[in-house]
Protein backbone atom coordinates (compact mmCIF):
# COMPACT_ATOMS: atom_id res chain seq x y z
CA UNK A 1 0.00 0.00 0.00
CA UNK A 2 1.44 3.31 -1.06
CA UNK A 3 2.14 5.94 1.55
CA UNK A 4 -0.41 8.23 -0.10
CA UNK A 5 -3.36 5.81 0.13
CA UNK A 6 -2.32 4.72 3.63
CA UNK A 7 -2.26 8.37 4.75
CA UNK A 8 -5.65 9.01 3.15
CA UNK A 9 -7.28 5.98 4.77
CA UNK A 10 -5.75 6.89 8.13
CA UNK A 11 -7.11 10.38 7.74
CA UNK A 12 -10.60 8.93 7.11
CA UNK A 13 -10.80 6.50 10.03
CA UNK A 14 -7.96 7.49 12.35
CA UNK A 15 -4.91 5.48 13.39
CA UNK A 16 -6.83 3.38 15.93
CA UNK A 17 -9.13 1.97 13.26
CA UNK A 18 -6.56 0.76 10.77
CA UNK A 19 -4.45 -2.36 11.25
CA UNK A 20 -1.26 -2.98 9.26
CA UNK A 21 1.80 -5.21 9.29
CA UNK A 22 2.12 -8.38 11.33
CA UNK A 23 -0.98 -7.53 13.37
CA UNK A 24 -3.19 -8.23 10.33
CA UNK A 25 -2.46 -11.96 10.56
CA UNK A 26 -3.49 -12.06 14.23
CA UNK A 27 -7.12 -11.45 13.39
CA UNK A 28 -9.07 -14.50 14.54
CA UNK A 29 -11.97 -16.13 12.73
CA UNK A 30 -14.80 -17.75 14.67
CA UNK A 31 -14.87 -20.98 12.67
CA UNK A 32 -12.07 -23.45 12.02
CA UNK A 33 -12.59 -23.33 8.26
CA UNK A 34 -10.57 -20.13 7.80
CA UNK A 35 -6.85 -19.43 7.60
CA UNK A 36 -5.31 -16.30 9.07
CA UNK A 37 -6.04 -13.00 7.35
CA UNK A 38 -3.60 -11.93 4.63
CA UNK A 39 -3.94 -8.29 3.56
CA UNK A 40 -2.14 -4.97 3.30
CA UNK A 41 -4.37 -3.49 5.96
CA UNK A 42 -7.67 -3.85 7.81
CA UNK A 43 -9.75 -0.69 7.86
CA UNK A 44 -12.71 -0.32 10.25
CA UNK A 45 -15.14 2.45 9.29
CA UNK A 46 -17.95 3.55 11.60
CA UNK A 47 -20.41 5.04 9.11
CA UNK A 48 -21.65 4.88 5.53
CA UNK A 49 -19.87 8.18 4.89
CA UNK A 50 -16.54 6.67 5.93
CA UNK A 51 -17.14 3.59 3.76
CA UNK A 52 -17.87 5.88 0.82
CA UNK A 53 -14.70 7.90 1.43
CA UNK A 54 -12.63 4.72 1.63
CA UNK A 55 -14.04 3.40 -1.63
CA UNK A 56 -13.47 6.72 -3.43
CA UNK A 57 -9.83 6.70 -2.34
CA UNK A 58 -9.27 3.07 -3.29
CA UNK A 59 -11.09 3.33 -6.62
CA UNK A 60 -8.97 6.31 -7.62
CA UNK A 61 -5.75 4.27 -7.38
CA UNK A 62 -7.17 0.84 -8.30
CA UNK A 63 -6.73 -0.59 -4.81
CA UNK A 64 -8.69 -3.84 -4.31
CA UNK A 65 -11.04 -4.04 -1.32
CA UNK A 66 -12.57 -7.13 0.31
CA UNK A 67 -15.55 -6.46 2.62
CA UNK A 68 -15.61 -8.46 5.86
CA UNK A 69 -18.57 -9.36 8.02
CA UNK A 70 -18.46 -12.15 10.59
CA UNK A 71 -16.25 -14.35 8.35
CA UNK A 72 -18.50 -17.42 8.79
CA UNK A 73 -18.69 -17.89 5.02
CA UNK A 74 -17.79 -21.37 3.72
CA UNK A 75 -16.99 -20.69 0.04
CA UNK A 76 -14.04 -18.30 0.37
CA UNK A 77 -16.39 -15.40 -0.24
CA UNK A 78 -14.10 -13.10 1.74
CA UNK A 79 -10.76 -14.67 0.82
CA UNK A 80 -7.94 -12.14 0.62
CA UNK A 81 -4.44 -11.75 -0.72
CA UNK A 82 -1.53 -9.65 0.47
CA UNK A 83 -2.49 -7.05 -2.15
CA UNK A 84 -5.97 -6.42 -0.74
CA UNK A 85 -7.38 -4.06 1.83
CA UNK A 86 -9.93 -5.61 4.17
CA UNK A 87 -12.88 -3.36 4.90
CA UNK A 88 -14.30 -4.66 8.17
CA UNK A 89 -17.87 -3.65 8.98
CA UNK A 90 -17.67 -4.70 12.63
CA UNK A 91 -18.07 -1.11 13.91
CA UNK A 92 -21.24 -0.49 11.92
CA UNK A 93 -23.04 -2.37 14.67
CA UNK A 94 -25.65 0.06 15.96
CA UNK A 95 -29.32 -0.85 16.06
CA UNK A 96 -30.84 2.47 15.03
CA UNK A 97 -34.53 1.81 15.50
CA UNK A 98 -36.95 -0.96 16.42
CA UNK A 99 -40.54 0.03 15.62
CA UNK A 100 -43.20 -2.14 17.24
CA UNK A 101 -46.14 -0.67 15.32
CA UNK A 102 -44.45 -0.82 11.92
CA UNK A 103 -42.71 -4.11 12.80
CA UNK A 104 -39.37 -2.97 11.43
CA UNK A 105 -35.79 -3.00 12.63
CA UNK A 106 -33.08 -0.69 11.26
CA UNK A 107 -29.48 -1.60 11.94
CA UNK A 108 -25.92 -1.27 10.72
CA UNK A 109 -24.44 -4.04 8.62
CA UNK A 110 -22.00 -5.03 11.37
CA UNK A 111 -24.75 -5.90 13.85
CA UNK A 112 -24.75 -9.59 14.76
CA UNK A 113 -27.78 -11.73 14.04
CA UNK A 114 -28.09 -12.53 17.75
CA UNK A 115 -28.23 -8.82 18.62
CA UNK A 116 -31.00 -8.27 16.08
CA UNK A 117 -32.96 -11.25 17.40
CA UNK A 118 -32.60 -9.97 20.96
CA UNK A 119 -33.69 -6.44 19.99
CA UNK A 120 -36.82 -7.78 18.33
CA UNK A 121 -37.61 -9.99 21.32
CA UNK A 122 -37.39 -7.00 23.67
CA UNK A 123 -40.50 -5.55 22.03
CA UNK A 124 -42.20 -8.97 21.78
CA UNK A 125 -41.52 -9.39 18.06
CA UNK A 126 -39.59 -12.00 16.13
CA UNK A 127 -36.61 -11.68 13.77
CA UNK A 128 -37.32 -14.52 11.33
CA UNK A 129 -33.84 -15.27 9.95
CA UNK A 130 -31.91 -17.80 12.02
CA UNK A 131 -28.68 -19.75 11.44
CA UNK A 132 -26.36 -21.63 13.76
CA UNK A 133 -23.65 -18.95 13.55
CA UNK A 134 -26.01 -16.32 14.99
CA UNK A 135 -23.46 -15.17 17.59
CA UNK A 136 -20.81 -14.36 14.96
CA UNK A 137 -22.48 -13.65 11.64
CA UNK A 138 -23.37 -10.06 10.78
CA UNK A 139 -26.51 -8.72 9.14
CA UNK A 140 -24.68 -7.26 6.15
CA UNK A 141 -23.11 -10.62 5.41
CA UNK A 142 -26.43 -12.43 5.82
CA UNK A 143 -27.99 -10.16 3.22
CA UNK A 144 -24.98 -10.19 0.89
CA UNK A 145 -25.21 -14.00 0.90
CA UNK A 146 -29.02 -14.16 0.98
CA UNK A 147 -28.67 -16.68 3.81
CA UNK A 148 -31.28 -19.33 4.35
CA UNK A 149 -31.06 -21.08 7.66
CA UNK A 150 -33.49 -22.85 9.94
CA UNK A 151 -36.90 -21.31 9.27
CA UNK A 152 -37.07 -20.88 5.49
CA UNK A 153 -40.19 -23.06 5.17
CA UNK A 154 -42.20 -20.53 7.15
CA UNK A 155 -40.47 -17.18 6.56
CA UNK A 156 -38.43 -17.54 3.37
CA UNK A 157 -34.81 -16.64 2.67
CA UNK A 158 -33.15 -13.50 4.04
CA UNK A 159 -34.29 -11.66 0.90
CA UNK A 160 -37.89 -12.05 2.08
CA UNK A 161 -37.14 -10.19 5.33
CA UNK A 162 -35.27 -7.19 3.87
CA UNK A 163 -37.40 -4.11 3.19
CA UNK A 164 -34.62 -1.66 2.37
CA UNK A 165 -30.89 -1.11 2.51
CA UNK A 166 -28.05 1.33 1.99
CA UNK A 167 -25.01 0.35 -0.06
CA UNK A 168 -21.79 1.94 -1.29
CA UNK A 169 -20.62 1.30 -4.85
CA UNK A 170 -17.00 0.75 -5.86
CA UNK A 171 -16.55 4.43 -6.74
CA UNK A 172 -17.96 5.62 -3.40
CA UNK A 173 -21.47 6.41 -4.65
CA UNK A 174 -24.03 5.85 -1.89
CA UNK A 175 -27.27 4.12 -2.90
CA UNK A 176 -29.68 4.77 -0.06
CA UNK A 177 -32.87 2.79 -0.48
CA UNK A 178 -34.00 2.54 3.14
CA UNK A 179 -37.57 1.57 2.32
CA UNK A 180 -39.75 0.69 5.32
CA UNK A 181 -42.83 -0.55 3.51
CA UNK A 182 -43.98 -3.99 2.40
CA UNK A 183 -45.53 -2.38 -0.69
CA UNK A 184 -43.41 0.06 -2.67
CA UNK A 185 -43.42 -0.20 -6.46
CA UNK A 186 -41.81 3.20 -7.03
CA UNK A 187 -39.49 2.21 -9.84
CA UNK A 188 -36.81 -0.48 -9.74
CA UNK A 189 -36.38 -2.18 -6.37
CA UNK A 190 -32.62 -1.70 -6.27
CA UNK A 191 -32.05 -3.54 -3.01
CA UNK A 192 -32.34 -6.83 -4.87
CA UNK A 193 -29.24 -5.97 -6.87
CA UNK A 194 -27.18 -6.23 -3.67
CA UNK A 195 -28.99 -9.05 -1.87
CA UNK A 196 -27.13 -12.26 -2.65
CA UNK A 197 -24.44 -10.49 -4.71
CA UNK A 198 -21.69 -11.44 -2.21
CA UNK A 199 -20.20 -7.97 -2.00
CA UNK A 200 -19.06 -7.79 -5.63
CA UNK A 201 -21.50 -5.03 -6.67
CA UNK A 202 -21.52 -2.87 -3.55
CA UNK A 203 -20.94 -2.84 0.19
CA UNK A 204 -24.10 -2.97 2.28
CA UNK A 205 -23.86 -0.61 5.27
CA UNK A 206 -27.39 -0.23 6.70
CA UNK A 207 -30.56 -2.30 6.54
CA UNK A 208 -34.29 -2.24 7.19
CA UNK A 209 -35.79 -5.59 8.20
CA UNK A 210 -39.35 -6.76 8.49
CA UNK A 211 -40.16 -8.28 11.89
CA UNK A 212 -42.89 -10.82 12.59
CA UNK A 213 -45.27 -11.55 15.44
CA UNK A 214 -43.82 -13.75 18.17
CA UNK A 215 -45.29 -17.24 18.08
CA UNK A 216 -47.52 -18.24 20.97
CA UNK A 217 -47.02 -21.94 20.37
CA UNK A 218 -43.78 -23.80 19.83
CA UNK A 219 -43.44 -27.53 19.26
CA UNK A 220 -40.30 -29.49 18.44
CA UNK A 221 -39.72 -33.22 18.00
CA UNK A 222 -36.68 -35.36 17.24
CA UNK A 223 -37.44 -38.49 15.24
CA UNK A 224 -35.49 -41.40 13.80
CA UNK A 225 -36.17 -43.11 10.47
CA UNK A 226 -34.68 -46.28 9.03
CA UNK A 227 -35.02 -45.38 5.33
CA UNK A 228 -34.72 -42.07 3.55
CA UNK A 229 -38.02 -42.80 1.81
CA UNK A 230 -39.60 -42.68 5.27
CA UNK A 231 -38.01 -39.27 5.91
CA UNK A 232 -39.59 -37.93 2.70
CA UNK A 233 -42.95 -39.45 3.61
CA UNK A 234 -42.72 -37.77 7.03
CA UNK A 235 -42.03 -34.44 5.33
CA UNK A 236 -45.04 -34.87 3.05
CA UNK A 237 -47.24 -35.70 6.04
CA UNK A 238 -46.01 -32.77 8.12
CA UNK A 239 -46.40 -30.35 5.19
CA UNK A 240 -49.96 -31.45 4.43
CA UNK A 241 -51.28 -31.76 7.99
CA UNK A 242 -49.54 -28.69 9.48
CA UNK A 243 -49.43 -26.24 6.54
CA UNK A 244 -49.92 -23.10 8.62
CA UNK A 245 -47.47 -23.86 11.43
CA UNK A 246 -44.64 -25.97 9.98
CA UNK A 247 -41.47 -23.92 10.44
CA UNK A 248 -38.55 -26.33 10.09
CA UNK A 249 -37.92 -29.83 8.84
CA UNK A 250 -34.27 -30.75 9.30
CA UNK A 251 -32.56 -34.04 8.53
CA UNK A 252 -29.30 -35.42 9.95
CA UNK A 253 -27.61 -38.60 8.81
CA UNK A 254 -26.16 -40.69 11.63
CA UNK A 255 -22.67 -39.60 10.54
CA UNK A 256 -23.60 -36.07 11.66
CA UNK A 257 -25.67 -37.02 14.71
CA UNK A 258 -23.01 -39.18 16.34
CA UNK A 259 -20.44 -36.37 16.11
CA UNK A 260 -22.81 -34.07 18.01
CA UNK A 261 -24.00 -36.31 20.84
CA UNK A 262 -22.33 -38.44 23.50
CA UNK A 263 -20.29 -40.57 23.67
CA UNK A 264 -18.41 -39.10 20.66
CA UNK A 265 -19.88 -35.62 20.86
CA UNK A 266 -20.44 -33.20 23.73
CA UNK A 267 -24.26 -33.00 23.85
CA UNK A 268 -26.79 -35.26 25.56
CA UNK A 269 -28.46 -37.74 23.20
CA UNK A 270 -32.28 -37.64 23.38
CA UNK A 271 -32.30 -40.62 20.99
CA UNK A 272 -29.61 -43.28 20.79
CA UNK A 273 -27.02 -42.80 18.06
CA UNK A 274 -26.64 -45.40 15.33
CA UNK A 275 -29.95 -45.04 13.52
CA UNK A 276 -29.95 -44.16 9.83
CA UNK A 277 -31.59 -40.72 9.81
CA UNK A 278 -32.68 -38.19 12.42
CA UNK A 279 -35.39 -35.63 11.74
CA UNK A 280 -36.10 -32.38 13.58
CA UNK A 281 -39.62 -31.06 13.07
CA UNK A 282 -40.65 -27.65 14.41
CA UNK A 283 -43.95 -25.80 14.34
CA UNK A 284 -44.77 -22.28 15.53
CA UNK A 285 -48.29 -20.91 15.78
CA UNK A 286 -50.81 -18.95 17.83
CA UNK A 287 -52.43 -21.45 20.22
CA UNK A 288 -50.26 -23.84 22.21
CA UNK A 289 -53.04 -26.20 23.23
CA UNK A 290 -54.56 -26.49 19.75
CA UNK A 291 -51.23 -26.55 17.90
CA UNK A 292 -49.71 -28.98 20.39
CA UNK A 293 -52.59 -31.41 19.92
CA UNK A 294 -52.27 -31.20 16.13
CA UNK A 295 -48.53 -31.80 16.43
CA UNK A 296 -49.03 -34.89 18.58
CA UNK A 297 -51.67 -36.26 16.22
CA UNK A 298 -49.27 -35.80 13.31
CA UNK A 299 -46.51 -37.65 15.20
CA UNK A 300 -48.88 -40.48 16.12
CA UNK A 301 -49.82 -40.77 12.47
CA UNK A 302 -46.18 -41.09 11.46
CA UNK A 303 -45.71 -43.85 14.03
CA UNK A 304 -48.85 -45.70 12.92
CA UNK A 305 -47.63 -45.62 9.31
CA UNK A 306 -44.40 -47.28 10.40
CA UNK A 307 -42.28 -44.33 9.28
CA UNK A 308 -40.43 -43.93 12.60
CA UNK A 309 -38.08 -46.19 14.52
CA UNK A 310 -37.90 -43.84 17.50
CA UNK A 311 -38.90 -40.34 18.53
CA UNK A 312 -39.43 -37.82 21.29
CA UNK A 313 -41.45 -34.63 21.56
CA UNK A 314 -39.93 -31.80 23.57
CA UNK A 315 -41.92 -31.00 26.68
CA UNK A 316 -40.06 -27.87 27.78
CA UNK A 317 -37.98 -24.98 26.50
CA UNK A 318 -34.87 -26.80 27.71
CA UNK A 319 -35.68 -29.89 25.66
CA UNK A 320 -36.46 -27.78 22.58
CA UNK A 321 -33.12 -26.00 22.96
CA UNK A 322 -31.26 -29.30 23.33
CA UNK A 323 -32.73 -30.67 20.10
CA UNK A 324 -31.82 -27.51 18.21
CA UNK A 325 -28.33 -27.50 19.74
CA UNK A 326 -27.75 -30.91 18.17
CA UNK A 327 -28.72 -29.63 14.73
CA UNK A 328 -26.60 -26.48 15.21
CA UNK A 329 -23.54 -28.48 16.33
CA UNK A 330 -21.92 -28.20 12.90
CA UNK A 331 -18.30 -27.46 13.75
CA UNK A 332 -17.34 -31.11 14.45
CA UNK A 333 -18.56 -31.93 10.94
CA UNK A 334 -17.19 -28.96 9.00
CA UNK A 335 -13.89 -28.39 10.80
CA UNK A 336 -11.02 -29.55 8.58
CA UNK A 337 -13.51 -30.66 5.94
CA UNK A 338 -14.43 -29.44 2.50
CA UNK A 339 -18.03 -28.30 2.78
CA UNK A 340 -20.78 -28.09 0.20
CA UNK A 341 -24.41 -27.05 0.15
CA UNK A 342 -26.68 -27.90 -2.74
CA UNK A 343 -30.37 -27.84 -3.60
CA UNK A 344 -32.41 -30.51 -5.33
CA UNK A 345 -35.81 -32.15 -5.03
CA UNK A 346 -36.28 -33.42 -1.49
CA UNK A 347 -37.20 -36.87 -2.81
CA UNK A 348 -33.85 -37.06 -4.66
CA UNK A 349 -31.62 -36.07 -1.74
CA UNK A 350 -31.17 -39.61 -0.41
CA UNK A 351 -30.08 -41.02 -3.77
CA UNK A 352 -27.78 -38.05 -4.32
CA UNK A 353 -26.01 -38.47 -0.97
CA UNK A 354 -25.64 -42.22 -1.57
CA UNK A 355 -24.08 -41.60 -5.00
CA UNK A 356 -21.68 -38.99 -3.64
CA UNK A 357 -20.61 -41.31 -0.84
CA UNK A 358 -20.05 -44.20 -3.28
CA UNK A 359 -17.95 -42.12 -5.67
CA UNK A 360 -15.79 -40.50 -2.99
CA UNK A 361 -15.18 -43.58 -0.85
CA UNK A 362 -14.50 -45.57 -4.00
CA UNK A 363 -11.46 -43.36 -4.56
CA UNK A 364 -10.69 -42.61 -0.90
CA UNK A 365 -11.90 -45.57 1.23
CA UNK A 366 -11.18 -43.82 4.54
CA UNK A 367 -13.06 -40.66 3.62
CA UNK A 368 -15.90 -39.44 5.82
CA UNK A 369 -18.96 -38.10 3.99
CA UNK A 370 -21.33 -36.36 6.40
CA UNK A 371 -24.76 -35.12 5.34
CA UNK A 372 -27.33 -32.90 7.05
CA UNK A 373 -29.55 -30.02 6.10
CA UNK A 374 -32.83 -28.22 5.60
CA UNK A 375 -34.76 -30.93 3.78
CA UNK A 376 -38.02 -28.99 3.99
CA UNK A 377 -36.61 -26.39 1.61
CA UNK A 378 -34.62 -28.77 -0.66
CA UNK A 379 -31.22 -28.03 0.88
CA UNK A 380 -28.60 -30.59 1.94
CA UNK A 381 -25.11 -29.90 3.28
CA UNK A 382 -22.29 -32.35 2.63
CA UNK A 383 -18.97 -32.25 4.50
CA UNK A 384 -16.09 -34.42 3.32
CA UNK A 385 -13.09 -35.12 5.55
CA UNK A 386 -10.45 -37.73 6.43
CA UNK A 387 -8.69 -37.14 3.12
CA UNK A 388 -5.15 -35.91 2.53
CA UNK A 389 -6.13 -32.63 0.91
CA UNK A 390 -4.19 -31.48 -2.11
CA UNK A 391 -5.07 -30.03 -5.49
CA UNK A 392 -5.89 -33.46 -6.90
CA UNK A 393 -8.08 -34.69 -4.04
CA UNK A 394 -9.92 -31.37 -3.78
CA UNK A 395 -10.65 -31.44 -7.51
CA UNK A 396 -11.86 -35.04 -7.36
CA UNK A 397 -14.24 -34.36 -4.47
CA UNK A 398 -15.64 -31.21 -6.08
CA UNK A 399 -16.28 -33.06 -9.34
CA UNK A 400 -18.01 -35.83 -7.40
CA UNK A 401 -20.25 -33.37 -5.56
CA UNK A 402 -21.24 -31.42 -8.65
CA UNK A 403 -21.03 -34.25 -11.16
CA UNK A 404 -23.53 -36.31 -9.14
CA UNK A 405 -25.73 -33.21 -8.88
CA UNK A 406 -26.09 -32.55 -12.60
CA UNK A 407 -28.47 -35.45 -13.42
CA UNK A 408 -30.82 -34.17 -10.72
CA UNK A 409 -30.80 -30.63 -12.22
CA UNK A 410 -29.78 -29.30 -8.81
CA UNK A 411 -28.33 -25.96 -7.72
CA UNK A 412 -24.65 -25.85 -6.75
CA UNK A 413 -25.35 -23.38 -3.94
CA UNK A 414 -28.44 -23.44 -1.78
CA UNK A 415 -27.50 -20.71 0.68
CA UNK A 416 -23.72 -20.31 1.02
CA UNK A 417 -23.12 -18.45 -2.23
CA UNK A 418 -20.44 -18.95 -4.88
CA UNK A 419 -17.36 -17.12 -3.61
CA UNK A 420 -14.14 -18.45 -5.11
CA UNK A 421 -14.78 -22.13 -4.54
CA UNK A 422 -17.79 -22.60 -6.79
CA UNK A 423 -17.12 -20.09 -9.55
CA UNK A 424 -15.87 -22.63 -12.10
CA UNK A 425 -18.99 -24.74 -11.54
CA UNK A 426 -21.50 -21.90 -11.90
CA UNK A 427 -22.50 -23.01 -15.42
CA UNK A 428 -24.08 -26.14 -13.92
CA UNK A 429 -26.82 -23.99 -12.41
CA UNK A 430 -26.82 -20.84 -14.59
CA UNK A 431 -27.01 -20.39 -18.35
CA UNK A 432 -24.31 -18.63 -20.36
CA UNK A 433 -26.64 -15.68 -20.85
CA UNK A 434 -27.24 -15.36 -17.10
CA UNK A 435 -23.54 -15.50 -16.32
CA UNK A 436 -22.72 -12.90 -18.96
CA UNK A 437 -25.39 -10.57 -17.55
CA UNK A 438 -23.76 -10.98 -14.12
CA UNK A 439 -20.44 -9.95 -15.67
CA UNK A 440 -22.07 -6.95 -17.37
CA UNK A 441 -23.47 -5.77 -14.04
CA UNK A 442 -20.07 -6.22 -12.39
CA UNK A 443 -18.23 -4.32 -15.13
CA UNK A 444 -20.85 -1.54 -15.07
CA UNK A 445 -20.84 -0.96 -11.32
CA UNK A 446 -17.17 -1.74 -10.75
CA UNK A 447 -15.26 -1.00 -13.98
CA UNK A 448 -11.89 -1.09 -12.19
CA UNK A 449 -12.71 -4.50 -10.66
CA UNK A 450 -11.60 -3.49 -7.16
CA UNK A 451 -14.55 -4.73 -5.10
CA UNK A 452 -14.14 -8.31 -3.84
CA UNK A 453 -12.48 -9.24 -7.15
CA UNK A 454 -12.59 -12.80 -8.45
CA UNK A 455 -15.65 -13.84 -6.47
CA UNK A 456 -18.82 -15.22 -8.14
CA UNK A 457 -17.89 -14.33 -11.72
CA UNK A 458 -14.71 -13.21 -13.48
CA UNK A 459 -15.54 -9.73 -14.69
CA UNK A 460 -12.73 -9.83 -17.27
CA UNK A 461 -14.07 -12.86 -19.15
CA UNK A 462 -16.36 -12.28 -22.12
Amino acid sequence: MSDDIFAELTNIVGERRIVVGAEVATREFPWETHASCDAKAIVMPESTAEVAAIMRACNRVGQTVVPFGGATNLVQGCATSSDDIVLSLERLNRIEDVDASARTLIAGAGTTLQAAQDAAAEISLFFPVDIGARDNCQLGGLVAMNAGGNKVIRYGMTRDTVLGLEAVLADGTVISSMNRYIKNNSGFDLKHMFIGSEGVLGIITRLVFRLRATARSHNVALLACDKFEDVVAALETASSTLPNTLTAFEVMWNSFYELAVQPRGRLDAPLEAGQAHYVLIETMGVDQEQDGQAFEVMLEGLMEKGLLTDGMMAKSDKERELIWQIRDEVEPAIGGAHNFDVSLRSADVGDYVDQVDTVITGQYPDASVIAFGHLGDNNVHVSVSEIDWNEGSIGFVEKAIYGCLEPFAGAISAEHGIGLEKRIYLSISRTDAEIELMRVLKRTLDPNNILNPGKVVDALER
